[in-house]
């Protein structure tokens, strides 16, 4: 894909969405940390749900520490994996109080060093929380980044990589919410909704045709 096409992609998902927000519900760097970690492998409605019961008890490192695994436990067991989240979220809040003086990181070394946080889940953080240029790559980004010939790659750091070269510099920072945005309620992984996308005369899926 040239450079014109990429931008002209940028520029019209821009001028449908000009201020994209992550769907995860928090109001503090803390809040999205612990959003985030709860999300792997579940919806944000779900992960929603559970910090709207959550956070009123207790939304800061030291206050979820004080509930424990078990106590934690009781407000996020509708969520998928929640024991081993629990245990989680419980170790990075202590890790945040005892190292980071209650505070969240603002590096991708020190992020990644907290239990449940990996690579995606710190380019979050840095981006959405901190707005550093990151690009957290999902199931949904590295389908749209693959599918739509904008930056192809084998696997998600590869995708990541190309994405930070490759999506115009002035759309950069917002790049990650539009893209999995469109890959949650267009792009969509089955029958992908080609007729209602605003970038179909863009897009370089080849194959699309199939689903017509």
């Amino acid at each position: 894909m040239n450079a014109a096409k990429r931008l002209e992609i940028f520029r019209r998902l821009h001028e449908d969405n000009p201020d994209p927000k992550t769907e995860l519900a928090y109001n503090t760097p803390f809040e999205l940390l612990i959003a985030v970690i709860l999300s792997a492998q579940a919806t944000d409605v779900s992960v929603n749900k559970a910090t709207a019961r959550l956070y009123p008890v207790a939304n800061t490192p030291q206050a979820i520490y004080a509930l424990g695994v078990d106590g934690l436990s009781q407000y996020i067991k509708t969520i998928g994996l929640y024991n081993s989240k629990a245990k989680n979220v419980i170790e990075t809040c202590r890790m945040l109080v005892e190292l980071h003086g209650g505070e969240v990181p603002q590096t991708r070394e020190a992020l990644e060093a907290l239990p449940g946080v990996g690579r995606k889940t710190a380019n979050v953080v840095l981006n959405t929380a901190f707005r550093q240029l990151a690009m957290a790559v999902d199931t949904h980004i590295f389908r749209v980044s693959n599918r739509t010939g904008i930056a192809p790659g084998k696997n998600v750091v590869e995708v990541e990589h190309r994405l930070m070269k490759f999506v115009p510099k002035d759309y950069l920072l917002d790049a990650h919410h539009w893209l999995i945005l469109h890959g949650r309620y267009v792009c969509v992984a089955r029958k992908p909704r080609c007729g209602s996308c605003r970038i179909e005369d863009l897009c370089e899926y080849k194959e699309k045709t199939s689903y017509d």
